[in-house]
């Protein structure tokens, strides 16, 4: 799966978990005579602020793209340079090449354990309270791989990416969520969401690596179980067809509209808030 549709599907994720939002389609029903006024869409499986729902969504892009951190080509090895080809290349060395450790269940313990640990670190202070400056500093990583990915930033303003991460890092580490558990979360919703994404294509993912469970000889050449569990022990559910397919995109359009669409929507909802707030402190004065 291509680095974009990562990105937007690891935003789209966490909006799915943390809103519900509400079409409204009263307009349409009433001409047809229905009686069906909207519907939800998205889980709101996960109660977080709204300032939650936004990071979140930015974190879990960028942590959708973690595992592709084992090839020193990838998206993300070029979002933060020189930074981000040196991490990629030590990636791609402890874990044995792309779509290997990275795409696997060590992986994903690997990837929330990272972000466990920063999200440990916190600092009391005077002016903003608790802050947390490893929540922070990975942001900076995370936030950039998505911009990059998600074409936010043109290539040719190539030190953008420091600015865009840091900014945001810093508004993460001072402004983070209250929700303690919000930033592992993040970070194992996107690996999670990446590895289900490239199994949905023909290359598929060794998710037990680094051990290799091969077919027996007498299913490897079933049709359609022999495209789904290979002989090299890589498991598929290739719908999607090869990365970068026309169905990959038919999927992902949409998805990414979602993600745009419930972010947008919590920011509305955030002014409309302040707005209200404002209203009442004047209506009292």
């Amino acid at each position: 799966m291509m680095g974009s549709h990562h990105a937007a599907c690891g935003a789209a994720a966490w909006v799915a978990l943390t809103t519900q939002i509400h079409v409204d389609i009263s307009l349409l029903t009433e001409k047809l005579g229905l009686g069906q006024h909207g519907f939800d869409i998205g889980m709101g499986l996960l109660e977080v602020s709204p300032v939650g729902v936004i990071t979140g969504a930015l974190v879990t892009a960028g942590a959708a793209l973690m595992p592709d951190a084992d090839h020193h080509n990838a998206t993300i090895a070029h979002s933060l340079p020189p930074l981000s080809n040196a991490m990629c290349a030590a990636i791609g060395k402890v874990s044995g090449g792309h779509r290997h450790g990275t795409h696997s269940i060590i992986g994903i313990i690997a990837f929330v354990a990272v972000a466990w640990v920063a999200g440990l670190w916190t600092i009391d202070t005077e002016w903003f309270g608790t802050i947390y400056p490893g929540a922070g500093l990975l942001s900076v990583l995370l936030v950039s791989f998505a911009a990059k990915a998600l074409k936010i930033i043109p290539d040719r303003m190539r030190k953008s990416p420091w600015a865009v991460g840091l900014t945001v890092g810093l508004f993460i580490a001072l402004f983070a969520p209250e929700e303690q558990f919000w930033f592992p979360l993040a970070m194992g919703v996107g690996v999670i969401v990446h590895i289900l994404g490239d199994m949905m294509t023909t290359g598929g993912c060794n998710l037990a690596w680094p051990f290799t469970i091969k077919p027996p000889k007498a299913l490897q050449n079933v049709p359609v179980l022999k495209d789904c569990w290979k002989k090299n022990g890589y498991l598929a559910f290739p719908v999607l067809g090869n990365a970068g397919s026309a169905r990959e995109w038919l999927l992902l359009i949409p998805i990414g509209l979602y993600a745009v669409i419930g972010v947008g929507a919590t920011m509305v909802g955030m002014g409309q808030d302040g707005l209200s707030s404002i209203v009442a402190l004047s209506g009292l004065g």
